[in-house]
């Protein structure tokens, strides 16, 4: 099954359609309402319960995968309903509260934990109004830092309304997460600061009032953020998005891990790569680096072997 987060809707795939061509490959449509601008989607390591990030809704929806299935992959049959979206809505277990823009999913190593982001604080946690705020038309006044939001995944299958256990400042703009592969660490794309936050995870969920991030300054506008070569490596991408330069190519900035909390500046170097590079995805043996650069609409491929061996020169 393929899952894609798809606007207003989360949509359910059968691969094995998906890969002979066949036209009714989707078989399952959840709806998110009106506007609720669906991005991003994760599922728990049982394959039962999927979270699914709306942006302009300003919530996490969380779904049971198992009522997905039973209601079946007949394409033909759903279509049907009277309204198929509405169809397996009996799905929803419950909705998460988030501040602004939630995007980024990710679970702690041992699954308890489900770590998102929110790009604004909203009024009624407040937070300071401490930055300038992004974009290409911005306004007037400045706005709070965002969040890196820690959720309780257990509770969130049963009073999803009350799973947040805590939120942790994050800069500006935080849009994207990356966990180390040992889940020692949080690495923090925060656009509107231009830099990438390390938080250490274990504060995260036993001191979180008191978890602060270590700041390393990148390129204009980071957005996508992936740990590799076992974490020795973290890539982050400057998308530039808000620049006169947008829509030319940008770069990679790279990390080195080791050079955390030393005197050294532990931004190293840079990758060249397209128009604001949006999305990373490695593979599960770690050795191919797949890069979705959204304005020049082009997937890179970094062989991650080749790569380090530059890096490591």
């Amino acid at each position: 099954m393929l899952i894609a987060a798809a606007g207003d809707a989360v949509v359910f795939f059968d691969t094995q359609r998906l890969e002979t061509g066949a036209s009714d490959a989707a078989f399952q449509w959840v709806s998110g309402g009106e506007n609720a601008e669906s991005i991003y989607v994760n599922v728990t390591a049982d394959d039962k319960t999927l979270f699914v990030s709306d942006e302009a809704a300003e919530r996490i929806t969380v779904m049971d995968l198992d009522k997905i299935r039973s209601l079946g992959r007949d394409s033909a049959a759903n279509l049907k309903r009277g309204n198929a979206r509405d169809g397996a809505s009996s799905a929803i277990i419950g909705r998460i509260p988030t501040g602004v823009a939630p995007i980024a999913l990710t679970f702690s190593k041992d699954q308890r934990w489900l770590f998102t982001t929110s790009q604004i604080a909203p009024a009624d946690w407040g937070w300071p109004a401490v930055l300038e705020p992004e974009g290409i038309n911005p306004g007037r006044g400045k706005v709070p830092e965002g969040a890196v939001i820690v959720i309780d995944v257990a509770k969130a299958k049963t009073n999803a309304a009350e799973s947040v256990f805590a939120r942790v400042p994050a800069g500006g703009s935080p849009v994207r997460l990356a966990l180390s592969p040992d889940g020692s660490r949080l690495f923090v794309s925060a656009r509107n600061s231009n830099a990438a936050l390390v938080f250490d995870t274990g504060e995260l969920v036993k001191d979180p009032k008191h978890a602060k991030p270590t700041k390393i300054p990148v390129g204009s506008s980071p957005v996508p953020i992936v740990a590799v070569a076992d974490g020795k490596f973290v890539l982050v991408g400057n998308s530039d998005r808000f620049g006169a330069n947008a829509a030319r190519s940008s770069t990679l900035s790279v990390v080195d891990t080791s050079l955390l909390g030393t005197e050294r500046n532990p931004n190293v170097g840079k990758i060249p790569c397209g128009a604001f590079p949006r999305e990373f995805d490695l593979t599960a043996d770690g050795q191919t680096l797949y890069l979705t650069n959204f304005r020049s609409r082009t997937l890179q491929v970094m062989d991650v072997s080749r790569l380090m061996t530059i890096l490591e020169k």
